[in-house]
């Protein structure tokens, strides 16, 4: 019997369950406390085990012979990008009596042999091998004697126009992904046999407009994805709900659609980078009642009337086009709907902007970053009651205004964003801030992610974002920070990253003192590294309890140092050879200090007499 499991998430795991999880997979110690109650294991409810197994993955303690454990309680697994899978590793999976979904992307150790122990897992309904670059057409043939098979990624690999002939055998297709493969028209018309597709992603082939005349012989096809490629028609798919054309030059969508054939209830459209010589021609047979996501950012387009009819539209993204003040009234006609819009990198100014107040009451996320606005700009967006998101990175804004003829006197622009109650993302990077005008931000008490990016800010700024006690993000890149500030800082209690980038003034030891005082806190500067993955607790054991290099057990599981999130360097080795030549070298072999030998904790140990 298949036992399928309801999708997991870990955040969910509170409580009781919660804390047993998380002391089962504290450590190696922890792990063979229970790794032999394989029969006690058996039982675990498949939710349970996959939550296990996926904490013991997260935190590194996952070898070769402990996937065992799991072969009776786990139904799903998600190894991507983990680069110590191999055969090894594959072999145990492919002794699961229950598993019907693998993922295996960014693999780095899969390859055509490694796919061998898959080879007739009959509960496999899903498996998951793109971006592995070491597989070709040989190591998919052990793929096709899964007949259960329903979905299937491959893209990113190396499949020729031979090995994707070959998945036409797979009949129960409903997922196929071969993006970034060499499908040419004959590999896409061999198949046509998988009727059941609902998903085909095809983006970068080399099919023409010839080859996407066969897709209309997948009529349950829901999805399509021919980004960057020759596609300049798409015929008529009438299920189809989400169409991706980006980098392609457009001349129809759903063409060849018959007198009183419905139109597809299209709501999903990328466009990015698209050609569009006839924007009416393109979209005659398209039905614009139903787009809810239209994104066709960086597209030639120069008017935008078309988006007049688009009532249902909630995602809009015109980034990188040719949108400006004068002909930005077509989407005040979206009103109720628009929930995104990304204006960035458009000729948008604070005159534009103003325009739209009112018109978009339900507004959630508007990104203005690398536009003309100004500090006008703020009076607008706090009649946007129902922000969530707000970009203004990379404009004009100053948060001060200074009265005209009364130069000592000035305005805190940034006051007007109180009126925000909702804002729990506010992005002002490379904006014109200064400390004085930061104190209006701190009464944003909802505020969970906040990046700043400015030479004008100091330690000042820093101590004040205390205040926000739901931040979980805090960037202050490029500011006038010190040792003395980071030392006396209050983090928000939910703080969970500390950007301090290009904060130059700021030194190792500083950090070093700061991570070791909120170890909960990662912080990123160029003094800062990642810790060292301890690569040997993670190696592979064998069944007898030793690493492929001979290590005992004993000392892979030896308790290891607590890493902080931030690891400065305070000492560096000088090779003391260096001050003497070769000569000098040879005599000091038989000095009496020679015989003096510093052991691994630094005390000196006599060399036993010959």
């Amino acid at each position: 019997m298949e036992i399928q499991s309801p999708p997991l998430d870990l955040d969910d795991m509170d409580g009781l369950i919660g804390l047993c999880i998380d002391a089962a997979t504290k450590n190696f110690e922890s792990v063979e406390k229970w790794r032999r109650q394989r029969r006690t294991l058996e039982r675990l409810p498949t939710h349970l085990g996959e939550a296990v197994l996926q904490r013991l993955l997260a935190r590194k303690l996952v070898y070769p012979s402990l996937l065992e454990v799991f072969r009776h309680c786990v139904g799903s697994i998600n190894l991507r990008g983990e680069n110590l899978v191999d055969a090894e590793w594959m072999a145990y999976l492919g002794a699961y009596r229950y598993l019907h979904s693998i993922n295996v992307s960014g693999c780095r150790g899969i390859n055509n042999s490694t796919l061998w122990a898959l080879t007739g897992m009959d509960t496999l309904k899903e498996v998951d091998i793109s971006r592995c670059s070491k597989l070709t057409d040989a190591g998919i043939v052990h793929l096709l004697s899964i007949s259960k098979l329903e979905k299937l990624f491959v893209s990113q690999t190396g499949l020729t126009e031979k090995g994707i002939i070959q998945l036409s055998s797979l009949r129960k297709l409903s997922v196929l992904d071969l993006g970034g493969l060499p499908v040419t028209d004959l590999a896409l018309s061999s198949l046509q046999v998988l009727t059941k597709l609902e998903y085909l992603d095809i983006w970068g082939s080399k099919i023409s407009d010839g080859g996407a005349a066969v897709l209309k012989t997948f009529s349950k096809l829901n999805f399509l994805n021919v980004a960057w490629t020759n596609v300049t028609k798409v015929p008529y798919l009438p299920n189809l709900t989400c169409l991706n054309m980006s980098n392609c030059t457009i001349h129809s969508i759903f063409e060849g659609i018959a007198d009183g054939e419905e139109r597809p209830h299209l709501r999903k459209l990328l466009l990015s980078a698209a050609t569009l010589s006839d924007i009416d021609e393109a979209f005659l047979h398209v039905e614009p009642r139903h787009i809810s996501f239209l994104n066709v950012s960086q597209s030639t387009l120069e008017e935008f009337e078309f988006l007049g009819n688009m009532a249902a539209l909630e995602h809009l993204d015109l980034s990188f086009t040719r949108i400006r003040d004068d002909n930005i009234s077509p989407i005040l006609l979206l009103g109720e709907s628009l929930r995104y819009l990304n204006l960035s990198n458009t000729r948008l100014t604070s005159t534009g902007l103003g325009l739209l107040v009112g018109n978009l009451p339900h507004i959630e996320s508007l990104l203005l970053s690398h536009t003309g606005v100004d500090d006008s700009a703020l009076s607008y967006t706090s009649t946007m009651e129902s922000l969530k998101v707000l970009d203004l990175s990379n404009t004009s804004i100053k948060g001060l205004h200074y009265i005209v003829g009364h130069s000592p006197d000035q305005i805190l622009t940034l006051v007007e964003l109180q009126n925000l109650k909702h804002l729990e993302r506010l992005d002002l990077e490379e904006t014109q801030i200064r400390d004085e005008a930061m104190q209006p931000l701190f009464g944003l008490l909802g505020l969970k992610s906040l990046s700043l990016k400015s030479d004008f800010l100091s330690d000042i700024s820093l101590h004040a974002s205390s205040s926000l006690l739901n931040l979980k993000f805090l960037g202050i890149r490029g500011a006038v920070l010190t040792d003395a500030g980071l030392q006396t800082f209050n983090p928000p209690p939910m703080l969970e990253i500390l950007d301090l980038r290009n904060c130059w003034l700021v030194t190792a030891d500083g950090l070093l003192s700061f991570c070791e005082r909120h170890p909960k806190i990662e912080v990123k500067h160029e003094h800062c590294q990642r810790p060292v993955q301890d690569h040997g607790a993670s190696g592979h054991f064998s069944a007898a309890g030793t690493s492929a290099t001979g290590t005992s057990k004993a000392m892979q599981l030896r308790p290891k140092k607590t890493n902080t999130p931030c690891s400065a360097r305070k000492e560096c080795f000088v090779d003391e050879r260096l001050r003497y030549t070769r000569e000098e070298l040879l005599e000091l072999q038989f000095s009496p200090l020679s015989c003096a030998l510093p052991s691994n904790n630094g005390a000196v140990m006599q060399q036993p007499k010959t």
